[in-house]
């Protein structure tokens, strides 16, 4: 079973770029970090993309489109190292997918 994500997990756009998560949820933890849900902010910087034409075009932000299926978080689905998410540019354009990199040890979720 796959460890959860909290806020102390380290995710990266395709390209590098850092992603940082702005979560409602005060109460449930893991590792002294707050678990996150797909409704989540997720939000990139650092992103150095520029498209062929020379046009930078950074990773902005993340839309999860997979996510644990059987663990919650104030009805809120929550997130595992199995799950998906997509990384926008600010015109939405999709630009790869989140790389999980680190998380906490202790808590699984599927």
């Amino acid at each position: 079973m796959p460890q959860l994500l909290t806020t102390a997990s380290t995710l990266l756009c395709p390209h590098g770029g850092s992603v940082s998560v702005a979560t409602a949820n005060t109460s449930s933890n893991a590792a002294g970090a707050q678990l996150v849900r797909a409704s989540d902010t997720f939000t990139i910087a650092g992103c150095p993309f520029t498209l062929p034409s020379g046009t930078f075009h950074p990773c902005v932000s993340v839309q999860w489109v997979q996510t644990a299926q059987a663990s919650r978080v104030f009805s809120g689905q929550t997130l595992n190292e199995a799950s998906v998410g997509l990384c926008k540019a600010a015109d939405q354009a999709v630009q790869g997918t989140v790389q999980i990199v680190a998380v906490q040890p202790r808590v699984r979720g599927r």
